[in-house]
C-alpha cells in the first residue's frame, strides 16, 4: 500500500469521525491534507468522501427514513417533515451554487481562516450549549416548519470551511429553542439532501480535471468515511444526551489553536 493511500485512508477515517459532530469535517480535511502534502484537484477526494459518510446515515435510519416515505402520501406529519427538510436544505444550495467558484477556490485554499473559524466556532459552541434557550422542541421529525428553515439559514455558514455544517445546524437548532438530541439528530437529516447536493454539484463543476488515477485513494477514503461515520451516528445522540456539545468546543480550539501556531511557524 502506497503512502498516498495510507494518507487517503486516514483522511476518510477523519472525515467519517467528524463529519456529524460540530466540529468541521472539511476544516479537519483540508488541514490535514496540508501537513500531510495531500493534494486533491478541486478538493474532489474531500467532496467525494462525504458521500460516504452520507450513506451511513442513510443505512442507520433506512427504516424511519423508508416508512417515512411511504406515508407521505396520506400521513400530514410525515408529508411535513419532507417539507422542512427540503425547505431547510434550499438556502445553502442556492448559495452553494452561486458562490461555488469562491469557496472552492479562496475559502478552501486559506488554512489559517479554517483554523481561525475552528477556534472562534468553539467558542460559540461552548456559549451556546451553556446558554440556549430551554428546549420547547424534543422531537426532530416533528420541527415546524419555520423553525427548520431557521436552522437552514444557519447552515449557510457552513460555506466558510472550519465553520462546520454539523456545528452551525445545531448552534441554529438549539438557539430555535430544539433539545440537543433532537438537534443533533436534524442535522443528521438535513445533512442527506445537503451533502448529496454538494457531491452531485462538485462532481459536475469537476468533470474535466478528475485524476482517473486518483480514483484507488478515493475510494478507500470513500470506505473508511462510511465505516467510521456508521459508528458515530449510532454513538452521538446518547452522548450529547449526556454530556452536551461543550467537549466538541473545546476540541476546536484546541486543534484550531494548534493548526494556527504550525501555520504561523511555517508548516
Amino acid at each position: 500500500m502506497s503512502d498516498t493511500t495510507l494518507v487517503a485512508a486516514f483522511l476518510g477515517l477523519v472525515e467519517g469521525l467528524t463529519e456529524f459532530i460540530p466540529v468541521s469535517s472539511t476544516g479537519h480535511l483540508i488541514l490535514g491534507g496540508h501537513f500531510l502534502g495531500f493534494d486533491s484537484k478541486g478538493n474532489t477526494f474531500e467532496v467525494v468522501i462525504q458521500l460516504g459518510a452520507v450513506l451511513a446515515i442513510i443505512l442507520v435510519y433506512f427504516a424511519r427514513l423508508s416508512t417515512v416515505i411511504r406515508q407521505a402520501p396520506h400521513d400530514p406529519a410525515a408529508r411535513r417533515f419532507l417539507i422542512a427538510v427540503l425547505l431547510a436544505f434550499l438556502p445553502s444550495a442556492l448559495i452553494g451554487v452561486m458562490a461555488h467558484g469562491f469557496i472552492k477556490t479562496v475559502l478552501f485554499e486559506t488554512p489559517k481562516l479554517i483554523a481561525l473559524m475552528l477556534i472562534l466556532g468553539g467558542i460559540v459552541l461552548i456559549f451556546v450549549d451553556r446558554f440556549a434557550p430551554e428546549p420547547r422542541h424534543s422531537d426532530a421529525m416533528r420541527l415546524p416548519v419555520g423553525v427548520a428553515v431557521r436552522i437552514g439559514l444557519f447552515q449557510c455558514l457552513a460555506m466558510i470551511p472550519g465553520t462546520s455544517r454539523s456545528g452551525s445546524t445545531i448552534v441554529g437548532a438549539l438557539l430555535m429553542g430544539v433539545s440537543k438530541r433532537a438537534a443533533a439528530e436534524f442535522s443528521f437529516f438535513l445533512s442527506i439532501p445537503t451533502m448529496a447536493g454538494a457531491f452531485a454539484f462538485d462532481l459536475y463543476k469537476n468533470r474535466d480535471i478528475l485524476d482517473v488515477s486518483a480514483m484507488g485513494d478515493i475510494a478507500v477514503g470513500f470506505a473508511m468515511a462510511f465505516l467510521s461515520a456508521i459508528f458515530v451516528v449510532r454513538w452521538l445522540l446518547d452522548f450529547v444526551s449526556r454530556h452536551g456539545y461543550a467537549p466538541f468546543g473545546w476540541w476546536r480550539i484546541t486543534v484550531g489553536s494548534i493548526a494556527m501556531a504550525l501555520l504561523w511557524a511555517g508548516f
